[in-house]
C-alpha cells in the first residue's frame, strides 16, 4: 500500500474504534504494534482509566516528539449524522467520522511519517518519538499533564514538540500555532435565602445579588493584548438558578466562567481580581478554581524555522503564525523547556455533526510531518 492509501486506511481503522474520552477503545494498541514492528521502543504510561503510550526511536541528542490524542468527544444524537459517526465513510473525496479531523487523521499521519522517517534514516541522529493519550478531550488530568510531571521528576527531556491539533483555517498549512493563552475556570455558588416572590423582604435573591458583579466582570476590558497574543477574554459558560416554579425566589445561583489569558496575567492575579469584585458587591458565595494551564509561546527558533520552511515548500505559502484559539496538551509540554508548535488539518468541522477531513488534505500530512522532522534532526 502506498503512503497515501496507508494514512487513509489507518485513519479509518482509528475512527471505527469508538474512543469517547477517556476510553481508548484499542487505538493505542493498534499504533503501538505498528511502531514496534518498525523498531520503536514502546513504553506504557497509563494512569487510572487513562491510556498513555510513548514510542521512541534513536538514542540521545535532540528529542523530537509528535503529540496527539486518541480520544474523541461524544458524537451527540447519531440520527443527526448522515452516516454513523464510528463507521468511517467516504463521500466525494471526503472522509467522515468522529475524530477524522480532531485528531485521528493527524495521529495516523504521525505514524506513517515516523515509519517512513526511520525506514529512510535508520541511524538518524537524536531521538524521535510519539506520545499519545486518551485524556485530552476530558479532564486532562491523567494524560499528558501526568506524563509531563513524571518526565520532570525523572529528568527526561523533550526539545521539540509538534502537536497535531487541527490548526489550519481555509487550506492545509495556512496557520501555525506557536503558543496558546492560559485557561482558568471558576465555579461560583452565590448563596441567598429562598422565599416567595410576593414577599421579597423575607428572602434574598442570589440572582439579583450576582447581577451587578457579573455585569462588571463582563464589561471589563482586561487588557489590550500582549506581544504575539490576543487580549484576555472572560466568558460565562453556565448560569443556573431556580426551582422551576415561577413564584419562588431561589436560594442559590451557580455560575461557571472561564478566562483565556495572555502572559500579562497569571492565574492567581486573575483570581484575586474576581474575588475583589465579589467582595465589593457584598456577595455570600463559595468559589472554586481550576487552573487548566499557563500561557506559553515558542519564540523564533529551530522549530518555528523548520515548520515554516516545510509549510512554505509543501503547502504553497508561508503560514500565519499566532497564539489564538483554545488550548491543547501542548500547554503541559512547553513548561518542560520544549519548543512547541501545533500543526494539523482544517478545523472547520471539529466537534460538530458530520466531522470530516478531505482525502487530499489527509494524504499530504505524513510528508509534511516527515519534512519538519528531517529539517530538525538531520540538518
Amino acid at each position: 500500500m502506498n503512503a497515501a492509501g496507508d494514512v487513509v486506511a489507518l485513519t479509518q481503522a482509528l475512527i471505527a474504534r469508538p474512543s469517547v474520552t477517556p476510553d481508548d477503545a484499542g487505538c493505542q494498541d493498534l499504533i503501538a504494534d505498528r511502531l514496534a514492528a518498525a523498531g520503536f521502543r514502546i513504553e506504557r504510561l497509563d494512569q487510572g482509566e487513562v491510556r498513555n503510550v510513548w514510542a521512541e526511536h534513536g538514542d540521545g541528542g535532540d528529542v523530537l516528539v509528535f503529540l496527539g490524542h486518541t480520544d474523541v468527544v461524544p458524537p451527540g444524537p447519531r440520527a443527526d449524522w448522515r452516516s454513523d459517526p464510528f463507521e468511517p465513510t467516504l463521500r466525494d473525496g471526503v472522509l467522515y467520522g468522529r475524530g477524522a479531523a480532531d485528531m485521528k487523521g493527524s495521529v495516523a499521519a504521525f505514524v506513517v511519517a515516523l515509519e517512513q522517517f526511520v525506514a529512510a534514516h535508520p541511524q538518524h541522529p537524536g531521538t524521535i518519538a510519539l506520545l499519545l493519550t486518551s485524556d485530552e478531550e476530558g479532564d486532562a488530568i491523567d494524560g499528558v499533564r501526568y506524563v509531563a510531571e513524571r518526565f520532570r521528576r525523572e529528568g527526561r527531556r523533550i526539545d521539540f514538540c509538534i502537536t497535531g491539533e487541527p490548526s489550519s483555517k481555509q487550506r492545509l498549512g495556512d496557520l501555525l500555532r506557536v503558543g496558546r493563552r492560559g485557561t482558568l475556570t471558576g465555579s461560583l455558588v452565590v448563596h441567598g435565602i429562598q422565599g416567595h416572590v410576593a414577599y421579597p423582604e423575607k428572602a434574598r435573591n442570589p440572582i439579583h445579588a450576582l447581577a451587578p458583579a457579573l455585569a462588571e466582570l463582563c464589561a471589563r476590558q482586561w487588557d489590550d493584548g500582549y506581544p504575539e497574543f490576543p487580549p484576555t477574554s472572560f466568558q460565562v459558560s453556565n448560569l443556573t438558578a431556580g426551582t422551576g416554579a415561577g413564584n419562588v425566589i431561589p436560594g442559590r445561583c451557580e455560575l461557571v466562567c472561564n478566562f483565556r489569558y495572555n502572559p500579562g496575567w497569571t492565574a492567581p492575579a486573575l483570581e484575586a481580581e474576581v474575588v475583589a469584585v465579589l467582595a465589593r458587591h457584598g456577595l455570600q458565595y463559595d468559589l472554586r478554581w481550576h487552573r487548566g494551564g499557563e500561557p506559553f509561546l515558542t519564540g523564533e527558533g529551530r522549530l518555528r524555522v523548520a515548520a515554516r520552511a516545510a509549510l512554505t515548500e509543501l503547502c504553497g505559502g508561508s503560514p500565519e503564525e499566532n497564539t489564538g484559539g483554545g488550548t491543547s496538551d501542548a500547554r503541559f509540554i512547553a513548561p518542560l523547556g520544549a519548543e512547541v508548535v501545533e500543526l494539523g488539518p482544517i478545523n472547520a468541522s471539529i466537534h460538530k455533526v458530520d466531522e470530516h477531513i478531505a482525502l487530499a488534505e489527509l494524504e499530504r500530512l505524513p510528508a509534511l510531518y516527515r519534512a519538519v522532522a528531517e529539517r530538525l534532526l538531520l540538518a
